[in-house]
């Protein structure tokens, strides 16, 4: 009787947890733009893109999206080889589930249990610290470039400067980012000892938890450097849609306001769900109006790229997971 009770529970986690998330996922992410404000003339804005004569930015935009989940799929692939070898297009699924996942956890810290599903039995334990190097490669990206956005976004507000309370602030905030990516990369090159410590205390427990030691410097500064031609395309998809929206900023004002607002998202912790709409929105406008009175194209650059990004790749990871038996029915 608990054999065949065992067996129907795990068929209907198989084949209820994916239509779930799917549904779940549709109905939040309009209950997010709901809350928006101006959210319809932005979906206008981006509309009248979609047909209009500067279209090939969105369509470009959209195509650097595959490209952007590309690079951290191929990020996946090489740190996970010491525990499993992995082809790209199932490493690419793996990313593609973890986006979904991270969608309805704060901090997007799910992202790693959608990788999970991708990775043999009896693996996927140890399949975390390898999906924990991949988020500290990207994260010291964005904590350097926020540095130095950060440095050059003071030179454009008078209040940032000389003896202004606000000054203080700004100081401080610079120096924590500065201190955290120093701290961040001193752990990320030091990965491998701090592994043997940590395989020294499991290994007394269970063999399962043992994380292999084979991350070489070779391998973490490949890591790094996809995760630096991934943060230049983030920069491109942002310069595109500032274009198309007809925002009318440098290439030097996008990279100091796409850094300035990656690191001030990155440092504040968010315990909202589906990547924040809200908050990208307020950054934004706070941010990028330094540059520009364009509000409205600010908010539908905003949109564009929570929905290219984030929301059609998490639809995409949705559809993923309905094809995955995640339990064996036997």
């Amino acid at each position: 009787m608990n054999v065949a009770l065992n067996k129907n529970i795990k068929l209907f986690l198989n084949y209820v947890i994916g239509p779930a998330l799917l549904i779940v996922l549709f109905y939040t992410v309009s209950r997010q733009l709901q809350h928006q404000h101006g959210w319809k003339n932005s979906l206008q804005q981006i509309w009248e893109a979609l047909i209009g004569k500067q279209n090939w930015k969105l369509y470009g935009m959209f195509g650097l999206m595959w490209v952007n989940w590309g690079l951290e799929a191929a990020k996946w692939q090489i740190s996970i080889f010491p525990i499993q070898h992995m082809r790209f297009p199932q490493a690419f699924k793996a990313v593609m589930a973890g986006a979904c996942i991270a969608s309805f956890t704060p901090n997007r810290v799910g992202e790693y249990l959608g990788r999970m599903l991708y990775v043999d039995p009896g693996k996927k334990v140890r399949s975390v610290a390898p999906a924990i190097i991949c988020s500290m490669a990207q994260m010291l990206i964005t904590l350097l470039a926020g540095s130095v956005g950060l440095f050059f976004f003071s030179r454009f507000i008078p209040e940032f400067r000389g003896t202004h309370p606000d000054a203080s602030y700004f100081k401080i905030f610079l120096l924590i980012t500065i201190l955290s990516a120093l701290l961040l990369g001193t752990l990320y090159f030091r990965f491998e000892p701090l592994v043997g410590r940590v395989n020294g205390l499991l290994k007394k427990y269970n063999r399962a938890f043992y994380i292999p030691e084979s991350f070489s410097a070779r391998m973490l500064f490949k890591i790094l450097f996809i995760s630096l031609i991934r943060y230049g395309v983030f920069l491109l998809q942002y310069f595109l849609l500032f274009s198309l929206f007809g925002v009318d900023l440098a290439g030097i004002q996008v990279f100091v306001g796409v850094s300035v607002m990656f690191v001030v998202m990155a440092i504040i912790p968010s315990l909202t769900l589906l990547t924040d709409l809200g908050l990208r929105w307020e950054a934004g406008i706070q941010i990028f109006q330094v540059f520009t009175v364009n509000t409205a194209g600010i908010l539908a650059v905003s949109l564009g790229i929570w929905l290219v990004n984030l929301i059609i790749p998490a639809l995409i990871g949705s559809l993923l997971i309905l094809r995955i038996k995640l339990f064996s029915s036997r």
